[in-house]
């Protein structure tokens, strides 16, 4: 017990001074676009995406109903919307550990904790005061949902979905395994929350829909080396969109076989992480800390492809490696480690594993599961 709980405060040792000392800190910004945006709409009156962030080109981008959810930031002082946020990143990450990771002990669920905090795409989310891991939460929460044939699967990603459209793509798995009931609630629901804004919120709605929407301009540039995405490697690349548009149909096929073989299989766990893997790669504009879709990925492999191949991935996706690129990414020169983890998630998606008869047991921690164990994860 003590030994166990040294290595604990240890690791917690270790990744705090990182944490503290690392260089890619982001001091809040997105969280005091949230802030800034919500409060120039709803306190001063100004046009929710007229708004720029203390003189920069950066604005709110996110549809209108996520305004509405994040509405509360108006009220907030600095300081306690800072703290608010980390408490709902650190529950969340907590959240995740243990329901992607159910079987494990206190030991193994506090390394991972702790393990998620240093992961690049979690610690920047966390840093930037994002909302990548609230809104994985929730399409997470409908996997469980799916696992207990609950009649409200698929509220979670239809929530998601009106908060931020990239989650989207797990409809698009609903439908591939015939879960038409649960699709045709995340739709739903998707559609009443953007109703919801539009009744609330004409003007911001109007502005989002038929023009905000389309402007990738608006989040910054396509060729930058935080965007991890299939677009941002063709941008690198100075390449036609054409090239891009053929990839994405490639990735498209791929997770299609690949998910129909995962539904099939009963695997949804996979589904999931394949899903998300292919979020990642088809949106215009992947910043790194995006990638935290990626996670559902490392849980099924630290359950079927053992430890040492996630700490790999997981030293990769946590070292900063393709920032060494940031000044100059372009050209084929640059290709290989400026998108690194475009290569990772095009990776997963083409070999992560899919076992049969996965969604009638826990994830286990590498030997068999007792007999009470095994519907943990359907709880």
């Amino acid at each position: 017990m003590r030994s166990r709980l040294a290595l604990v405060l240890g690791a917690a040792t270790v990744a705090g001074v990182f944490l503290a000392t690392v260089p890619t800190f982001r001091h809040f910004f997105d969280l005091g676009v949230y802030r800034g945006a919500v409060h120039h709409w709803l306190i001063d009156g100004g046009d929710l995406y007229a708004y720029r962030y203390r003189g920069t080109v950066y604005g709110f981008t996110y549809p209108p109903f996520a305004a509405l959810v994040l509405s509360p930031l108006a009220l907030l002082s600095w300081p306690v919307a800072i703290a608010a946020s980390l408490v709902v990143n650190a529950g969340a990450v907590g959240w995740l550990v243990r329901r992607l990771r159910p079987a494990a002990g206190w030991t193994e669920s506090a390394l991972l904790f702790i393990a998620v905090l240093v992961f690049e795409p979690a610690r920047d989310t966390i840093s930037f005061g994002q909302v990548n891991l609230v809104l994985l939460v929730l399409v997470c929460a409908d996997l469980r949902a799916l696992r207990r044939g609950s009649r409200w699967s698929g509220v979670g990603i239809g929530i998601a979905t009106a908060i931020k459209l990239t989650p989207a793509v797990f409809i698009g798995y609903l439908l591939v395994s015939r879960r038409y009931r649960a699709a045709a609630v995340a739709a739903g629901t998707a559609v009443v929350a953007t109703l919801l804004a539009g009744l609330l919120g004409p003007g911001a709605s109007w502005t989002f829909w038929t023009g905000a929407v389309w402007d990738t301009a608006r989040v910054g540039r396509l060729d930058y080396v935080s965007n991890q995405s299939l677009r941002g490697v063709v941008a690198r690349l100075d390449g036609d969109v054409g090239w891009w548009l053929a990839a994405v149909a490639l990735m498209l096929a791929i997770w299609w076989l690949r998910t129909r073989q995962a539904a099939a299989a009963g695997d949804d766990l996979a589904g999931f992480a394949l899903t998300g893997a292919l979020a990642c790669l088809l949106s215009p504009v992947t910043w790194v800390h995006h990638l935290v879709w990626l996670l559902p990925a490392l849980a099924v492999l630290l359950d079927r492809r053992g430890r040492f191949v996630v700490a790999a991935l997981w030293v990769v996706l946590s070292s900063s490696v393709v920032w060494l690129w940031w000044a100059d990414p372009s050209g084929w020169g640059a290709a290989a480690g400026s998108n690194t983890y475009v290569w990772i998630a095009v990776g997963l998606l083409l070999l992560l594993p899919i076992e049969t008869g996965a969604a009638i047991r826990p994830l286990s921690t590498g030997s068999g599961p007792a007999p009470e164990e095994v519907t943990t994860i359907a709880e």
